[in-house]
C-alpha cells in the first residue's frame, strides 16, 4: 500500500541496518582486541571457563618461578657446603700431620689453632649463608617447603652443618652442666647479691690439665647478674685453660635462662659455693650433670694421640657433609623436572584458554566483510525506501 503517514519499508530497513551495524561493531572490537569474549554478554558461559582457566594459569607459572627460586636457594647452600668441604680437607691434613710423633708440643700448638680457626670458619658459614634471610646450613631439624601448585610442595630438609652438627669442635667437648633449679628471666636479671664469696668449679678430668676455678670478685653489698657471673668465670677459665668454660643460654621450652658451664676434657663437675646470703640457685645440688663425650681436636700434648680420634671425626664431618650436599643436588633436580612439568601444563592451559577467549581471526575477517556489504546495502536500501514517498505526490498533482 501506498502511505505517506507510516514508511514501512524504511522502518524495516534502519532495522537491518542497525543490526549490521552492532555485527560490524562486535567485529571490529573483537579484531583490534583480539579475543572473542570482550564482556560477559559476548559468552557468559565461556568467560567463566576462560577466568578458571587464567587462574590456573597463573598459579602454575607462579609454581614455576617459585621452583627457580628454589634452585637458586639451593645453588647458594652448596657453594657454601664447596666451601665447607674445602675447610675439612684441610682440618683433614692437619690432623694426618699431628698424629705422626715428629713434632714437638708447641707445633702441635700451632696446628692446633689453625685446626680450631678452620673449624670457627666451617661454623661461621653455615650460620651465615642465607637466601632472602633464610638460613638451611645451621639447624639440625625443619625444611623449607617450596610450593609448586595450589596444593603442591617440595620440601627442602634444613641440615646442620656447624661444627657442633658435624662433631669437629676443637677442644673435645666433655661433661656439660646446667643449673636446673635457677631460671632467669632475662641473662641481664640478678643472679648473686650479698658478702663477698667464692665460687669454684673443679673439671676433674683425671688427667693432668684438671682445671680449677676459683673467683673472689664478688664484692660484699653489690649484685652481679648471670651476664656478669659469666664473664667473672670465663675470666678464670681462660687464664687456666684458654677457654671459656661458662655461658649464659636460653631455654626456650621454659622461657628462662640458665648458667651452663663445660668441661672440655672430659670427667666429672663439681661445684662449691661459699654463700653466705644463701643463693640456692648457685648450690651444686641445683647443677644437672649430662654425660658428654670429648669432640674432635688435636690433642698436643704427648704423641699428639687425640689427632688420631680428629682423623676419625673429620671424616666422618665429611661424609655427614657429601651426604648433605648429594641431598641438595637431587632436590635441584627434583625442581627441575617439576619446572619443565610446569611449563608444559602453563603452555596447554594457555591453548586452552586461548580456544575459548581468543578471536579467531579468519571467522572473524568473513564476519567483517560480511557485515560491512550488509551495512553498506542497508543503507542504500534505506535511501531507497526514504523516497518512496515522494511516488505519492505524483498522485496528487
Amino acid at each position: 500500500m501506498l502511505a505517506i503517514k507510516n514508511n514501512i519499508m524504511a522502518q524495516n530497513a534502519a532495522r537491518n541496518l542497525g543490526q549490521s551495524y552492532d555485527n560490524l561493531a562486535t567485529s571490529v572490537q573483537r579484531l583490534s582486541s583480539g579475543l572473542r569474549i570482550n564482556s560477559a554478554k559476548d559468552d557468559a558461559a565461556g568467560m567463566a571457563v576462560s577466568d578458571l582457566i587464567k587462574a590456573d594459569m597463573a598459579v602454575t607459572q607462579q609454581g614455576s618461578r617459585n621452583a627457580q627460586d628454589g634452585i637458586s636457594m639451593l645453588q647458594t647452600m652448596e657453594g657454601a657446603m664447596g666451601v665447607i668441604a674445602d675447610g675439612l680437607t684441610k682440618m683433614k691434613a692437619l690432623a694426618e700431620q699431628a698424629a705422626t710423633g715428629s713434632y714437638s708440643s708447641a707445633q702441635r700448638d700451632i696446628m692446633q689453632a689453625e685446626f680450631s680457626e678452620m673449624a670457627n670458619e666451617i661454623d661461621r658459614t653455615a650460620g651465615a649463608t642465607s637466601f632472602n634471610g633464610i638460613t638451611m646450613l645451621n639447624a639440625p631439624t625443619g625444611s623449607v617447603s617450596i610450593n609448586v601448585g595450589s596444593t603442591t610442595t617440595i620440601d627442602i630438609n634444613k641440615v646442620d652443618m656447624t661444627k657442633t652438627g658435624l662433631g669437629i669442635a676443637s677442644g673435645g667437648g666433655g661433661i656439660e652442666n646446667e643449673i636446673s633449679k635457677a631460671g632467669f628471666a632475662s641473662a641481664d636479671n640478678t643472679m648473686i647479691t650479698g658478702a663477698a664469696k667464692t665460687f669454684q668449679i673443679t673439671f676433674d678430668s683425671g688427667q693432668p690439665d684438671q682445671i680449677d676455678i676459683e673467683t673472689a670478685a664478688f664484692a660484699n653489698g653489690t649484685t652481679y647478674t648471670l651476664n656478669q657471673v659469666v664473664t667473672a668465670i670465663n675470666v678464670a677459665s681462660q687464664a687456666a685453660a684458654g677457654y671459656d668454660a661458662a655461658s649464659a643460654v636460653y631455654t626456650a621450652s621454659t622461657g628462662q635462662w640458665n648458667l651452663k658451664l663445660v668441661n672440655k676434657t672430659a670427667g666429672n663437675v663439681s661445684v662449691t659455693f661459699d654463700d653466705a646470703n644463701n643463693n640456692a640457685g648457685l648450690l651444686a645440688a641445683n647443677f644437672t650433670n649430662t654425660n658428654g663425650t670429648p669432640g674432635a681436636g688435636l690433642t698436643i700434648g704427648g704423641a699428639g694421640t687425640g689427632a688420631a680420634a680428629a682423623l676419625t671425626a673429620v671424616a666422618s664431618a665429611i661424609t655427614l657433609q657429601d651426604a648433605a650436599r648429594s641431598a641438595f643436588g637431587y632436590k635441584m633436580n627434583r625442581l627441575e623436572s617439576t619446572i619443565s612439568v610446569l611449563d608444559i601444563q602453563a603452555e596447554n592451559l594457555s591453548a586452552a584458554q586461548s580456544r575459548v577467549a581468543d578471536v579467531d581471526v579468519a571467522t572473524e575477517m568473513t564476519n567483517l566483510t560480511k557485515t560491512q556489504v550488509l551495512a553498506q546495502a542497508g543503507i542504500a536500501m534505506l535511501a531507497q525506501a526514504n523516497t518512496l514517498p515522494q511516488m505519492a505526490l505524483s498522485l496528487l498533482k
